[in-house]
């Protein structure tokens, strides 16, 4: 009998050999070809982007079909809006003047990693943006979502027998290892990460060049002069999105004392629940593992199914679960991450200690995602942008929809880069144009001080007139200014 490790090691390299001979022949194909195929994909996956949602939930426990579905419809349809007229195939770009000519060159054959709590439309994205670059990619799917991951692969699959090129360009491992995964990343020309910590960690100490993403920790910052029921129904209208499984999804609301009672006023009407005594210390017992990593039973869960696990009783239409928290760090759990329907609450005296504050809880586990902020102060805001460690700072929107490009102009997409601050690559929202090299072909522009010597600034002797050499050098200097 095989041992599944060692099945799995053995099913990622004859993946990423049959992806890198599908890859090699989809490089042979012109911009006009690729983006056909890729307008395919759109559209199939548009068109079972609830039925896809439906099983990514039953499968997981996790979100809600409805919210799951509109994240499909961000990966497929609104994706392919914001990619179909890139240049990617080719040459980009024929500077006459500057005599430089640009040629995109794909990286190969892609990792894809990809998380239980965004399974369908991540895989939806990642294989978009990789065949639009001209690469293969091969997904290691999270167990937990093993069937649904599987099921959208089988569908681009089909798409690429319909446009008549190889299947492989898209593939999926059936035994997901640790070990398996982590030789596909070994063998790959490079890893998109979208997952844990540890998993991200894996990818970028694997020797293959990563693209990984970090945790969001996201601080909603409400400043007094902000509209405060419409910043709350937009932090509603996050934070329960999919019940809170968008890494960008706020995660604690700081307010300013001020306007405290308004704000909490506001939250308690909207569905928001306050947690005090024995309410409280029951909802912490669940929040936790012993080692202080979220506990996976509440993960995407809503506010009355972690109530109830609690053993507490909450008001009918409860959306969330609130509490007062005072301090920041590994014992205070509302300070930490909570993919889920439980929100961290805070007061302060003014936007300089928000300032302060936002900045500790990204150091506690978000540093480089994101941060909301609503106001109608400028120079707050533009305060706010000139010193938080984040690359996305999403003003007066939701931040879950904000931060994946559905309500601003960012680019659609589940793969948010958190910058150097963050232990990533990049800060942006992934886009094919991140995974693909650029070749230079640069021309002499004959200036070049380096062109050959007068015979006469030279002496006919075999030894060199240093000074003649030097005059000729300023001489070449001065018709160069």
């Amino acid at each position: 009998m095989v041992d599944k490790d060692l099945l799995s090691i053995q099913e990622a390299r004859s993946l990423v050999r049959a992806a890198k001979k599908a890859q090699a022949e989809l490089a042979e194909l012109g911009q006009e070809k690729v983006d056909g195929i890729v307008k395919a994909i759109s559209e199939a996956a548009y068109a079972q982007a609830e039925a896809l949602a439906a099983l990514a939930v039953e499968e997981t426990g996790f979100g809600k079909v409805q919210d799951k579905k509109a994240k499909n419809v961000l990966a497929s349809k609104s994706l392919f809006e914001a990619i179909k007229d890139m240049k990617t195939i080719g040459v980009l770009c024929d500077d006459k003047e500057r005599k430089v000519v640009e040629i995109a060159v794909p990286m190969g054959v892609i990792a894809g990693i990809v998380p239980s709590t965004n399974p369908t439309s991540t895989t939806i994205y990642k294989s978009m943006i990789a065949l639009k670059s001209g690469n293969a990619i091969v997904f290691t799917p999270h167990p937990s979502a093993k069937k649904c991951i599987g099921k959208t692969v089988e569908m681009i699959r089909s798409v690429l027998h319909d446009c008549g090129v190889c299947e492989d360009l898209v593939s999926v491992m059936s035994v997901p290892t640790i070990q398996g995964s982590g030789e596909l990343m070994k063998v790959a020309d490079l890893i998109l990460a979208t997952g844990g910590p540890g998993m991200v960690k894996a990818a970028y100490s694997s020797g293959t060049p990563a693209l990984g993403v970090g945790a969001g920790n996201v601080p909603a910052y409400i400043e007094r002069s902000a509209d405060i029921k419409d910043a709350v129904t937009k932090i509603f209208a996050s934070k329960t999105f999919d019940n809170g499984t968008v890494c960008a999804s706020e995660q604690s609301v700081i307010t300013e004392s001020c306007i405290a009672e308004q704000v909490k006023y506001e939250l308690s009407a909207q569905g928001g629940y306050f947690l005090y005594g024995e309410d409280l210390a029951k909802v912490k017992a669940v929040m936790e593992r012993g080692n202080g990593s979220m506990n996976p039973a509440i993960v995407g869960r809503d506010a009355a199914y972690i109530a109830n696990l609690a053993g507490i009783t909450v008001p009918a239409g409860t959306r969330l679960l609130i509490s007062d928290e005072k301090g920041v760090g590994a014992k205070y759990p509302f300070s930490k991450e909570k993919l889920t329907a439980l929100l961290g609450f805070y007061v302060v005296e003014d936007w300089k200690e928000a300032c302060e504050l936002c900045h500790a809880l990204l150091e506690n586990g978000g540093i480089g995602h994101s941060l909301a902020i609503h106001s109608k102060n400028e120079e707050v805001i533009r305060e706010f942008g000139m010193k938080k460690p984040v690359s996305r700072m999403l003003v007066n929107t939701p931040s879950t929809h904000g931060a994946v490009g559905l309500s601003t102009s960012l680019f659609p997409s589940f793969t948010l880069g958190c910058g150097t601050v963050g232990g990533s690559a990049t800060s942006d929202n992934v886009t094919p144009l991140n995974l693909m090299n650029v070749r230079r072909i640069a021309y002499d522009l004959g200036n070049s001080c380096c062109a050959a010597a007068p015979a006469s600034s030279v002496a006919a002797s075999d030894s060199i007139d240093v000074q003649a050499i030097t005059a000729m050098i300023v001489e070449q200097l001065k018709q160069m200014a």
